[in-house]
């Protein structure tokens, strides 16, 4: 399966990413009463989407052949960046009506993107290992 999707990461990998980026940066500029809410709490939200927004950026960084140090660092160069980036919501929402800037909603961001991160390492070994054992 991931050699499919390496083979177009175009299509699976990179295009989505800019995609849910864009999406992600929509939806934490809307004011609080026009954005779309789950009922689960906003913590969950915040880790849920940045965990999604890791393992594409991983991928992203894994799967690209141009720079090699992005390939070798791809790990904490997702959580740096998606740490980053979350700083910079949180920081962007204390100018949008009706959001705030919450410490605990980056501490969420932080804690999506490593285990975001953590599975995509995990399946990507899996599946690295058992098709090095059919062969």
């Amino acid at each position: 399966m991931f050699k499919y999707i390496e083979e177009h990461k175009v299509y699976f990998v990179y295009t989505p990413l800019v995609i849910y980026w864009v999406i992600l940066l929509i939806l934490t500029s809307l004011p609080s009463g026009i954005a779309v809410t789950v009922d689960v709490s906003d913590k969950v939200n915040h880790f849920g989407a940045y965990g999604l927004l890791s393992v594409l950026l991983f991928l992203t960084m894994n799967f690209q052949m141009k720079y090699p140090f992005l390939k070798k660092n791809a790990n904490w160069l997702t959580v740096l960046i998606a740490s980053s980036y979350g700083v910079l919501d949180e920081l962007h929402q204390m100018l949008v009506p009706g959001r705030s800037c919450e410490f605990l909603d980056w501490l969420a961001d932080i804690s999506g993107s490593l285990l975001g991160v953590l599975i995509i390492q995990w399946l990507l070994k899996k599946y690295y290992y058992l098709s090095f054992q059919k062969k």
